[in-house]
C-alpha cells in the first residue's frame, strides 16, 4: 500500500520533482512519509524502491 504524490518544481534552468511516498516502518509498523527532490527521470526508481 503506497501512496505517492509528485510535484514539479522549476529552479532556473533545472527541472526538479519532489516525490513523496508512504512507507511502513519495520520497527513500529506505523506508516511514515519519505520525501525527496530529484530529476523527473529518477522518480519511478524512487517510488519502486523499498
Amino acid at each position: 500500500m503506497a501512496k505517492k504524490a509528485v510535484a514539479s518544481l522549476q529552479t532556473g534552468s533545472k527541472r526538479l520533482t519532489k516525490a513523496i511516498k508512504m512507507v511502513k516502518s519495520p520497527k513500529s509498523g506505523a506508516y511514515m512519509f519519505v520525501e525527496s527532490i530529484m530529476t523527473p527521470e529518477k522518480v519511478n526508481d524512487f517510488i519502486n524502491k523499498n
